[in-house]
């Protein structure tokens, strides 16, 4: 059984940074794609960051340059490391887990980050 725990989340002022972790059981951590989507509040889940089994990183536009997706193997672990914090980044955050296209993805059950004065 595929288990997805997220942590890191939190209450951070504009431009602070906070580190979301993810760590997986259940699967060959290092076959599969790993990302992180977000929800706000009223708005479609989409795309913060993802990271391929080979390394190879991708981005949703309105984070490129601040978050970096990063993933250690031997820990089963995903984190993203977001910087310059804004408002608009408030969100639940999900961890997400796949083999490939041709299979169905896992699904954490999110972490809340909240960008406030």
């Amino acid at each position: 059984q595929v288990q997805l725990v997220e942590s890191g989340g939190g209450l951070v002022q504009p431009g602070g940074s906070l580190r979301l972790s993810c760590t997986a059981s259940g699967i060959t951590f290092s076959l599969y794609i790993m990302a992180w989507y977000r929800q706000a509040p009223g708005k479609q889940r989409v795309l913060a960051a993802s990271i391929l089994s080979d390394g190879s990183t991708n981005y949703g536009e309105s984070v490129k340059g601040r978050f970096t997706i990063s993933r250690d193997n031997a820990k089963n672990t995903v984190y993203l490391q977001m910087n310059s914090l804004r408002p608009e980044d408030t969100a639940v955050y999900y961890c997400y887990v796949r083999r490939s296209l041709a299979y169905s993805p896992y699904w954490g059950r999110g972490t809340q980050v909240t960008v406030s004065s």
